[in-house]
């Protein structure tokens, strides 16, 4: 492993900090210092210094894709008993997820202890690309598989006032701002006695964004399933079932983390 990408996943500064960091002679391996750019370092073996003090090892990262079938929280408790996506998968270390889904929505979840990875992937700036199946209620016209393209307005989500306590009944509606969905990929891939499955390919990740967008053109979603987060796939994973990513599929994430 490079000495730069060691310091950075060590949680000493960004790897670009980390090479002038090196630069600078504040890095010392086994005892002598290093200058150059490109060292490579055995983190099983090298003992490494910063700045006089010897530098913690990087913590050692999980990633795993689930199949999360409907019925399941994407939280860690729940008051009222239900089953949570930490209940399916039980690890020593403390996970978190990418993002989340509805109760009652299925597929893709990645679950992860890299924080920095899974708030860099869960920001709006980053456009991760996410691909729903939605089942809905009718046959939505070309004018509604448009709108759904170019994006609809959907009614603001309430939220809380700032402050201590809620002053006075109807506060919460005042916060609540509209707002016009980014440009979609929409799919109508087959019609099903008198519902329609579609396809939508997102950047964004608004809460119940898919739901919302297709009551907006008339259509209520019955049944919702992400098949893919970034390029990650549940191919083959039934519901309820979780894998470890490839170490393939780890740089690709790390190589969006980047751009």
């Amino acid at each position: 492993m490079r000495l730069n990408k060691w310091l950075a996943q060590a949680g000493i500064a960004a790897r670009r900090k980390c090479d002038r960091l090196i630069e600078e002679g504040r890095v010392q391996v086994n005892g002598r210092v290093v200058c150059k750019m490109g060292v490579k370092v055995d983190p099983e073996t090298d003992v490494i210094v910063f700045d006089g003090s010897r530098a913690k090892a990087p913590p050692s990262f999980v990633y795993v894709l689930l199949n999360k079938p409907a019925g399941v929280l994407v939280s860690r408790k729940d008051p009222q008993g239900r089953p949570t996506v930490f209940d399916l998968v039980q690890l020593k270390k403390r996970l978190f997820s990418v993002g989340r889904l509805d109760l009652d929505t299925e597929g893709v979840l990645l679950l992860t202890n890299d924080g920095a990875l899974c708030r860099r992937l869960s920001h709006p700036s980053f456009k991760v690309e996410k691909v729903y199946e939605a089942l809905v209620e009718g046959i939505p016209d070309r004018k509604a598989l448009n709108a759904l393209r170019e994006g609809v307005m959907l009614k603001g989500e309430a939220s809380k006032p700032k402050g201590k306590r809620q002053k006075a009944k109807g506060e919460v509606e005042k916060h609540a701002k509209a707002c016009l969905t980014a440009p979609a990929k929409v799919k109508l891939k087959r019609i099903v006695d008198r519902s329609a499955l579609l396809e939508l390919t997102l950047h964004e990740g608004r809460k119940r964004q898919v739901k919302r967008m297709c009551e907006a053109v008339g259509h209520r979603v019955t049944r919702l399933v992400r098949t893919r987060f970034a390029e990650l796939s549940a191919k083959g994973l039934p519901p309820g079932r979780w894998r470890f990513l490839t170490a393939l599929e780890i740089t690709r994430l790390q190589s969006l983390d980047k751009r």
